[in-house]
């Protein structure tokens, strides 16, 4: 697959990251041939710890076609990180705009254009107490479905191990393995002509989140639950089960020995 479109921002990138990843973890990369060698398409990944990007635009550098990456805006404003950013091609979300397709208008202009726009629909590490993908937010579903791209699920396993979500101290020690499966694209077909409605858009990633879910049941050799995690839904809950234990009455206080004795 020809390498395009990389620059030298994206080389620079390179040149500092590969070697300590390929230091740092060896390699299962799976898939590659689902990558599309021409167009624009989404890619939708899981995320399980704060080295998977890193590692996962390893992969997607090999196949030639550069990931990029959704990012806060404020990251592309100053100094060299936001130099970086604007220079290998990262795509600013404006999340301040009322309207939700404006927020993902860059990312819609850079499918269009014929990129790869890589996406962790999760929004953030997942909170899946075994590492499972969780309920996903709908901006890939949004943007998959406006432009009628292929939506390309990858799954990841690995820079878990050796830096688990939540946690600053690496585990270096046994050199982990970074395994990346990318499936065939989703089928959202049936979506196509629907107005974006918020079920419509919830149907859709929840099709997409299934296709990233497969791939790793197929790298980790073990079903995930049926139902996946939902922060919202555990917020809900230990909130309920916070006012329940208020409400509880107080138990009285037992009294010790000495009162319960006669006095002498």
């Amino acid at each position: 697959m020809p390498r395009r479109r990389i620059g030298f921002w994206y080389r620079l990138a390179a040149v500092i990251c590969k070697p300590p990843l390929v230091v740092l973890i060896k390699r299962d990369w799976r898939g590659m041939e689902n990558i599309p060698a021409e167009g624009g398409f989404i890619t939708a990944v899981n995320h399980n710890s704060h080295v998977d990007p890193f590692a996962y635009a390893h992969y997607q550098y090999n196949t030639g076609r550069v990931p990029r990456f959704l990012a806060k805006s404020g990251l592309f404003k100053k100094g060299f990180v936001g130099a970086a950013m604007r220079g290998t091609g990262q795509i600013p979300v404006y999340r301040e705009s009322t309207d939700a397709l404006s927020a993902f208008r860059a990312a819609i202009d850079a499918v269009e254009r014929g990129e790869c726009v890589a996406f962790y629909p999760e929004g953030t590490l997942t909170r899946d107490p075994d590492g499972w993908p969780m309920t996903a937010k709908t901006g890939a579903a949004r943007v998959a479905l406006q432009t009628k791209c292929p939506v390309i699920p990858v799954a990841q396993w690995g820079c878990n191990e050796l830096l688990p979500p939540y946690t600053k101290k690496p585990n270096l020690l046994p050199r982990k393995t970074h395994q990346v499966l990318a499936g065939p694209p989703v089928d959202l077909s049936r979506f196509y002509g629907k107005e974006m409605t918020a079920e419509v858009l919830k149907e859709a990633t929840e099709v997409i989140m299934a296709a990233v879910t497969r791939q790793l049941e197929e790298i980790r050799g073990e079903k995930a639950p049926e139902t996946p995690y939902d922060p919202r839904r555990e917020r809900i809950e230990q909130r309920r089960r916070t006012r329940q234990a208020k409400s509880q009455p107080t138990p009285p206080r037992t009294q010790g020995p000495q009162a319960e004795g006669q006095s002498t």
